[in-house]
């Protein structure tokens, strides 16, 4: 069973690939309504993250993650 800083984490993880695959997608590009409601999803996991681990390691996470996957 995963621990709940892991789930956001995942989670975390699976918004930015939605967000790379939402602008650069095989078929179509997706709105721009689309695209900012994944990002609200991300701040709001961000939120959670940094409830439990703090905020300097939350943002880290984060920008780390959306650096590796976006580019």
């Amino acid at each position: 069973m995963e621990s709940e800083i892991a789930q956001i984490r995942r989670r975390i993880e699976e918004e930015c690939l939605a967000l790379k695959l939402a602008m650069e997608g095989f078929a179509t590009t997706a709105s721009h309504q689309a695209i900012t409601a994944r990002y609200d999803r991300l701040g709001i996991y961000q939120t959670e993250l940094e409830q439990l681990v703090g905020e300097q390691a939350g943002k880290k996470f984060v920008c780390e993650m959306y650096t590796h996957v976006i580019g």
